[in-house]
């Protein structure tokens, strides 16, 4: 073992000519990994003088030499010598006889960085660079399992009584099982609060998206204490509003105009998309549902006859396409389109598109929680606008969220 005692002055000297020179004062060569080699070697030796003291008096306890141990930190990896007894009874604290890590946030840093979407050859590379710490995929998967147990009690907590407006949508990933790859949807749930905080109240693993499993999540939230939703916004899957209105009767759903757009652009040809496009832009952008009206069928009368699956799509769904119409434009301008949550699906997709098949469903939910825990960080607070939106649904859902409210 080094005999040598801790030079302050150089060490004060060292770190001044390093923060000059624009050099880490950590790392490999920084000026503060040997000083905390010196300052956990110190503790280890004052720990086992008082071992020895307290064990004389029952044995012949003595200082036995010294063991080599490798130990990671913030600071890079260094080599320390660690004391031992004779008799083998010496328990340290400072650095524990098989503790290798004493950086108490590495774990954090781990998951924090596959939070970020990092590959495990990234999160390694990553820690070698910085720490100089080597792990393997076992432990990096050790590790970020570690907060499945809080993912499955985030999963199921218990929600509000009533929510003033939810998006509704699901996304699809690559699972590999037995060898073969397969497409799963995860189901999730965006709702705003009476209190205008957005939070993601509802994220579940299915197959591929289906109105039946839709109904399964709807009842699991009544479960978890929703008693009343004013607004549901949803894309147009094939009965997926139905099972909305035979959970939630007093529900008003509300079917995302975008999509409907999008789905109408699949039909027209190129030569026709921007004119007939700009025709039915009047319809959604009218001041109210009898204007409305007027303008799908003046697009009807000039499109119909060359595309009539499109106009019967609309007339088909009209009732749910033209609820937003009756509120004022507030409320009109977050509930006419599933942006919101299809928003956060992208920062989702942000950290999961290096992904080409995720080596299991825990690994889907872990990312995806990650990444969900960063979008509630962002979306900290009221969202913009939200005094003028609570007193206008207010004026149509008063008693809904007054009684709701006292229920809480």
């Amino acid at each position: 073992m080094e005999d040598n005692k801790f030079d302050f002055e150089a060490f004060v000297k060292q770190a001044g000519e390093q923060l000059r020179a624009g050099k880490s004062l950590s790392g490999p060569d920084g000026v503060f990994t040997p000083l905390l080699k010196k300052i956990i070697e110190a503790s280890l030796e004052g720990e086992l003088d008082d071992h020895l003291q307290e064990t004389r008096k029952s044995s012949r306890n003595r200082r036995n030499g010294h063991a080599q141990k490798n130990i990671q930190s913030s600071f890079g990896g260094f080599e320390i010598f660690s004391p031992r007894d004779r008799n083998a009874t010496f328990e340290p604290q400072t650095v524990s006889k098989r503790k290798r890590v004493i950086s108490e946030d590495i774990d954090k840093k781990i998951i924090g960085l596959y939070g970020l979407g990092l590959s495990y050859s990234d999160i390694q590379q990553h820690l070698k660079e910085i720490y100089d710490f080597e792990i393997s995929d076992g432990t990096i998967t050790a590790i970020t399992d570690r907060i499945i147990p809080a993912i499955k009690e985030w999963q199921n907590r218990p929600l509000e009584t009533v929510y003033p407006v939810i998006w509704l949508d699901a996304m699809h990933f690559k699972v590999r099982q037995e060898g073969v790859v397969k497409s799963k949807a995860i189901y999730s749930i965006l709702a705003v609060t009476v209190d205008g905080q957005k939070e993601v109240i509802g994220l579940y693993f299915g197959e591929n998206e289906a109105s039946s499993f839709w109904r399964s999540v709807l009842n699991d939230l009544k479960i978890r204490g929703v008693k009343d939703i004013c607004i549901a916004c949803i894309d147009n899957l094939s009965g997926f509003a139905e099972a909305i209105e035979d959970t939630y009767p007093s529900t008003e759903v509300q079917l995302c105009l975008v999509h409907q757009m999008r789905n109408t652009m699949k039909y027209l040809s190129y030569k026709d998309l921007k004119a007939c496009v700009r025709d039915l832009k009047l319809v959604y952008k009218a001041n109210n549902k009898e204007m409305g009206l007027v303008y799908l069928q003046e697009a009807e009368q000039k499109w119909g006859k060359k595309y009539p699956v499109i106009f019967r799509s609309w007339h088909h769904n009209w009732d749910r396409l033209s609820n937003f119409y009756q509120y004022a434009d507030p409320i009109r301008r977050i509930i006419y389109t599933t942006n919101p949550i299809e928003s956060y699906h992208r920062m989702v997709r942000k950290v999961t598109k290096t992904k080409g098949a995720f080596s299991s469903e825990d690994a889907i939910v872990k990312q995806i929680y990650l990444a969900t825990i960063n979008a509630n960080t962002k979306w900290q607070g009221q969202m913009f606008g939200w005094p003028i939106v609570r007193s206008e649904l207010n004026n149509y859902f008063k008693d809904r969220l007054l009684k709701n409210d006292t229920l809480n």
